[in-house]
């Protein structure tokens, strides 16, 4: 049930929405449902690997080099942008945003539209998904995906940008015109000088070319004031020589009357001899105005030399292909959920600079939540933990993320948290790298949240958001609406819970209503470009995984409710996370360690609420974020100790632990430095007090001396 935070349209037709007349007592009926034939996964696999493994070397959404417009990176964006020679329309999109992946055969389609315009104006794109143009992203301010930018000309200094203006009007002709309008406001100092005039001329100057030897035809499109035509097709033959372009209006009605132009738009065109005339049996479209001008005999393209941008490192195909990792699909892997959270906390926050009002708010009740009912390993848990304690403890209305990036990176060495600094998808790995990934492991963290607060009502006691079965769901809903990334999703998303959130009254109907919506987008997004081919988006659980849950009813297919909630519990339970592929396995140079570490992680788990029960506990146990070991389970103390070597090794270890644990307790170098540098200066400022006042003293007393008579 790895699918995407979409849903578009409406609400599905009633023929389409469940059947609640046949079921009864926690059953409804749905439509048959087919059940997959089994298949020798051994005997696919040497066949579909390798064509998965090309597939996602080479797919993205958009290449360069095949795509005609200009792909964007870290590295190039800034160099590009800045006193360009020509203006610039960029996407800011992601590669896992359902609507930009969409969106891209339109994009696609607009590039290759106005190709012939990029001495003026041209379209580039920057994939904000890709793990090294987070920061760029950050810098331009992008909030939601697909975001479109518009940049001038020469400009000197940096800047965001500016906002396309047409809403949820992305159709290539309303691009078009907006582009050309953005065109026309730059001042005539900064114009591209490849830009032609888009504005119009006037009767007498075109009379004065008739009738004149020229070295090139002239083309005067008379149209409206309203129409857009003449400057697109100024544009279209912006690169050829031999032909000049105008445009001119149907103000004059006298002097069209003249030329025999009987309606608008029309093209009339000056032939080098002089001689002119109407072009007649032309549709007026600009696809058959620039199509006869391209094919005038003389009229020839220019050759203009391609944008320099700067070189990137030479990776070959092979370097980028992303080995696929086997996975259970009944189990639930822990690296999937850290990823989730580590693109959460330093990718989508980064979007905003500061966090105030309802964003704070929504941001301090999901750290709130994910503190008590994360079933993640000791080191994330307790970084959760020190972010909920540092937010409650800040009086303030604002807080910059930048603050709150340094706590999750943990500047201050604060001993025992960490979170893994890049993604790892596993069950929420694509066959293509633009699919699945971020938003599966989203509907994961959710589910599982929902699940944990189910299975653990008293885990948000004292928190303020207890007593209410809705909290997840809420926060959830805020969320998505605050932060998520596609801003139609989180649109498509507030129109369900508006719907039907209100009727969960139970912690068990909390974990029913949003496996029910995640099974209504599946089903929206079925045979979509969204889609995965290899992971098509189906009615969750499946019958291989959860036979019981699968019922029929006077031949229809039927939910039993009551065996998916129990499913679901045990598939979001912390019994049922795998820890292969997290990050302290996959980076750890100790083989043995390695394997033993997910048992460890596994016995972690096994008191989940240990950790908020016994604070000093935890800090006599805690380890250094800098150690790849985890700390032993808490609720096991008399743990078996080696002998030798190895207890003489143990003995160091924990003595350098504490040490750690001492000297790291919320105070980095730079703090360390401030401290002793205020000391020095305060001690050096009462010591130049005392001599002041002492030498103050002494002349007081020479000043007044009285001797004696």
């Amino acid at each position: 049930m790895a699918g995407a935070l979409l849903w578009r349209g409406p609400a599905p037709p009633l023929s389409a929405r469940p059947n609640m007349a046949a079921a009864g007592g926690g059953r409804r009926a749905l439509l048959p449902l087919p059940v997959p034939l089994p298949v020798p996964l051994p005997l696919l696999l040497p066949v579909l690997l390798p064509v998965l493994l090309a597939a996602a070397a080479a797919a993205r959404l958009y290449r360069p080099g095949h795509d005609p417009l200009t792909v964007l990176t870290a590295g190039s964006v800034r160099p590009a942008l800045l006193n360009s020679s020509t203006a610039w329309v960029v996407q800011f999109y992601s590669s896992s945003c359902g609507h930009c992946i969409a969106f891209a055969p339109t994009w696609r389609a607009l590039a290759g539209d106005v190709k012939d315009w990029e001495p003026a104006i041209r379209l580039g794109v920057l994939d904000c998904g890709e793990e090294e143009n987070y920061e760029s992203c950050k810098e331009y301010g992008i909030h939601f995906y697909p975001t479109f930018r518009y940049f001038k000309a020469f400009t000197k200094q940096f800047t965001t940008g500016e906002n396309y203006q047409a809403g949820a009007d992305r159709e290539p002709q309303t691009v078009r015109q907006k582009m050309i309008d953005f065109l026309q406001n730059h001042s005539q100092e900064v114009r591209p000088p490849a830009c032609p005039p888009l504005d119009p001329v006037w009767s007498s100057d075109i009379t004065s070319l008739f009738d004149k030897n020229s070295h090139h035809y002239t083309a005067i499109v008379f149209e409206s004031n309203s129409s857009y035509l003449g400057r697109e097709v100024i544009l279209d033959l912006s690169q050829y020589e031999n032909l000049v372009v105008r445009r001119a209006l149907n103000s004059d009605k006298a002097f069209l009357e003249k030329l025999g132009v009987p309606s608008v738009p029309s093209c009339y065109l000056i032939h080098p001899n002089g001689s002119h005339g109407l072009i007649n049996n032309l549709k007026p479209l600009r696809s058959f105005f620039s199509s006869y001008l391209k094919s005038l005999p003389g009229v020839r393209k220019k050759l203009l030399l391609p944008l320099q941008l700067p070189a990137q490192e030479d990776k070959e195909e092979g370097t980028e292909t992303k080995v696929w990792k086997e996975f259970d699909k009944s189990k639930l892997y822990m690296a999937d959920l850290e990823s989730g959270l580590h693109f959460l906390l330093r990718v989508e926050l980064a979007t905003h600079k500061t966090l105030e009002g309802a964003e704070l708010k929504t941001f301090k009740d999901f750290v709130t939540i994910s503190a008590k009912l994360f079933p993640g390993r000791q080191p994330v848990v307790k970084l959760l933990e020190t972010l909920q304690e540092w937010l409650v403890s800040l009086p303030l209305d604002k807080i910059p993320y930048d603050a709150i990036l340094d706590l999750v990176n943990n500047k201050m060495r604060i001993s025992g948290i960490s979170l893994t600094k890049k993604v790892q998808w596993v069950g929420c790995q694509g066959s293509r790298p633009e699919l699945r990934g971020y938003s599966c492991s989203l509907w994961k963290l959710f589910h599982t949240l929902t699940v944990q607060a189910a299975l653990r009502p008293k885990a948000l006691i004292n928190t303020g958001l207890e007593d209410n079965p809705q909290v997840v769901l809420q926060v959830m809903r805020r969320y998505i609406q605050h932060f998520f990334g596609c801003k139609a999703c989180a649109q498509h998303f507030e129109e369900m819970a508006k719907e039907s959130m209100d009727s969960v009254k139970t912690l068990d109907r909390a974990v029913l209503w949003l496996w029910e919506k995640h099974n209504v987008v599946n089903n929206r997004l079925a045979g979509d470009l969204t889609e995965d081919p290899k992971f098509p988006k189906v009615q969750w659980p499946t019958p291989d995984i959860c036979p019981a849950c699968h019922e029929e009813i006077k031949g229809l297919h039927s939910w039993n409710e009551e065996q998916v909630l129990q499913f679901l519990k045990s598939h979001y339970n912390s019994d049922n996370i795998l820890y292969k592929y997290t990050e302290s396995q996959t980076d750890s140079s100790d083989p043995e360690q390695g394997d033993t570490r997910e048992g460890k992680d596994k016995n972690l788990l096994k008191n989940p609420g240990g950790n908020r029960e016994n604070k000093l506990q935890d800090k006599e146990n805690s380890v250094d974020s800098g150690f790849k070991g985890l700390e032993k389970p808490r609720g096991n103390p008399g743990a078996v100790q080696g002998s030798g070597k190895n207890s003489v090794a143990s003995v160091n270890l924990r003595e350098v632990r504490q040490a750690v644990s001492f000297l790291g307790i919320g105070f980095s170098n730079i703090d360390m430095s401030l401290c002793v540098i205020l000391y020095v200066a305060s001690s050096l400022f009462l010591m130049i007090m005392y001599f002041f006042f002492r030498m103050r003293s002494k002349r007081w007393k020479v000043k007044y001396y009285r001797p004696a008579v």
